[in-house]
């Protein structure tokens, strides 16, 4: 396992970061015992946000109680979109994390790049809390291409967090580039494609050939966990037959498929779209009887009050052309009820 460090913050840690968003689906105990297992095999990066329930609260118990905060880096996030709410959740997020400060604060799936000066006061409300003590360093997360180039030429952050698999494009992967290019750390979410890529290992072996990424694995159960700890003593390598997988992953993937971001959220008609909307791809690469259950039929029968107001498709960061998603998704959710087609 290669330590990478993430552009000027100087922060060095194993390639193998701990996205702490699924923890909150955990209770408590299970949650210590993961959070501890993961710094006890070599994980010390680990990255929250205020946005993610409790999640704040149990990195609190399970790392901070376990007296490893100096040993370890904590990012979290604020979606706040005005001053009084960012220093509110700031003092939330310190006192759930029990820290005095966090490692990187990351401005939460942003629209628009912050600046000084442009009337919202938010990014002056960084450097505050950087000067403060309160933060070490400024980071950022956005789905929106444009958004981010924009961000990585302003120079005004210190990291970026990004959607980033082995499924992204070209102009996604010259992100990482840029950003190595203005000495800027790059995190990457949703490694896992939101559950579309089902090897760890090409997955890993994917991001250990850049030098200034620091992935962070959603990790919800422990048997997730023992298997990206697996690889801190034996890595994946990007081996010619797993250029050639992850060539017909891309080629099998390519086209419009919902990524499962949320920036569509909430529908008038409260479909859940980020799950509706890849439906098909779930039941054949994330097989499971519980995406067929009455629980999800409802879901997905909520597909048949959609008045095509298309605000999820004005949303889309990746121009989908939501409503038809939907629709061709239900679709083939039928037939698979029906016993039309085997997704086995």
């Amino acid at each position: 396992m290669k330590n990478i460090t993430l552009g000027s913050t100087g922060i060095t840690a194993p390639q193998n970061g701990f996205g702490a968003l699924p923890i909150q689906r955990d209770d408590m105990e299970t949650t210590i015992h993961i959070l501890r297992k993961a710094y006890d095999g070599g994980m010390r990066f680990f990255d929250t946000a205020r946005a993610y329930s409790d999640s704040e609260e149990k990195l609190g118990r399970g790392l901070m109680e376990y007296g490893v905060r100096d040993n370890i880096y904590i990012a979290t996030k604020t979606a706040a979109k005005d001053p009084e709410n960012f220093w509110k959740d700031l003092e939330t997020s310190l006192k759930l994390l029990q820290t005095d400060h966090v490692d990187i604060y990351q401005f939460h799936m942003v629209s628009q790049c912050y600046k000084p000066g442009d009337g919202t006061g938010m990014y002056e409300c960084m450097v505050e809390a950087k000067e403060k003590g309160l933060i070490k360093h400024i980071g950022i997360t956005t789905h929106k291409l444009m958004v981010a180039e924009e961000i990585i030429e302003s120079g005004l952050y210190e990291t970026l967090q990004y959607p980033f698999s082995y499924l992204s494009t070209d102009k996604e992967i010259e992100l990482v580039h840029k950003c190595k290019e203005h000495n800027m750390g790059f995190i990457a979410m949703k490694g896992l494609a939101g559950g579309l890529i089902n090897r760890s290992d090409a997955a890993f072996a994917f991001m250990s050939q850049f030098d200034n990424v620091m992935p962070i694995w959603g990790v919800q159960r422990e048997k997730e966990l023992d298997e990206w700890l697996s690889y801190m003593d034996e890595s994946p390598a990007l081996t010619d037959s797993t250029k050639d997988f992850i060539a017909g992953e891309k080629e099998e993937l390519s086209g419009d498929f919902c990524r499962g971001c949320g920036y569509c959220m909430p529908c008038p008609k409260g479909i859940q779209i980020n799950n509706c909307a890849r439906m098909s791809l779930m039941l054949r690469r994330a097989p499971s009887e519980n995406w067929l259950n009455e629980h999800w039929q409802k879901e997905m029968a909520k597909i048949d009050d959609c008045i095509n107001c298309r605000a999820c498709t004005k949303k889309c960061p990746y121009e989908l052309s939501t409503p038809e998603l939907l629709k061709k998704n239900y679709e083939d959710y039928k037939n698979v009820l029906a016993g039309k087609v085997s997704v086995r």
